[in-house]
């Protein structure tokens, strides 16, 4: 009754310091604390598209010395201009994203032929993804074309950028395309 009293706005509440709620009709009820109460507010950008929906993300434990921060809610920042605190079904599903574990969180190499999968370090990854890189430019880089026209091009190599890059992500991925000369290049944010 004190729920319905409450949404249909006949009563008034107060509430105490010990979460204990008093209507102006005298009633009382134990309001639950909601799950983002004590929560730390980060604010941030939705990685999803171009159009960057503002969110706020909800994080409890990362002031503490001996908790593992975790997020616990998502949502879409209502002092946005540009989505007004709502978000499409895939910025939604932000939190799943961020928190599930099925998240690849290493690095991952499958050699060529192999079935499975081997866990590399990033010590070994790194220098190894430069140095195939290298390779392929230097295989595949053309300094003039048939008409002797400089054009500094490399059209063995294509950069595909995904839709949970952020706009850091793809301004770093245009400049490493434009610094390799790399003409294929499909992104949500085409720079």
């Amino acid at each position: 009754m004190l729920r319905s009293a409450l949404a249909a706005g006949v009563v008034e509440t107060t509430t105490s310091a010990s979460g204990k709620a008093a209507t102006s009709s005298g009633e009382t009820g134990t309001i639950k604390e909601l799950k983002i109460a004590r929560t730390t507010q980060t604010h941030s950008i939705c990685p999803y598209c171009a159009v960057g929906c503002s969110v706020t993300i909800h994080t409890i434990g990362d002031k503490a010395h001996n908790v593992k921060p975790a997020v616990v809610h998502i949502e879409g920042d209502p002092a946005s201009p540009i989505n007004r605190g709502t978000l499409c079904p895939k910025g939604v599903g932000l939190k799943e994203f961020v928190t599930s574990d099925q998240r690849v969180t290493r690095v991952l190499h499958r050699a060529p032929g192999a079935a499975t999968w081997k866990e590399m370090t990033w010590d070994e990854a790194v220098p190894r993804m430069a140095r195939l890189i290298k390779d392929s430019r230097d295989r595949g880089f053309e300094e003039k074309d048939a008409q002797g026209r400089t054009v500094n091009r490399l059209s063995n190599t294509a950069l595909i950028g995904g839709c949970t890059d952020t706009n850091e992500v793809n301004f770093l991925l245009g400049r490493f395309r434009f610094g390799l000369g790399i003409l294929p290049y499909e992104n949500q944010a085409r720079l």
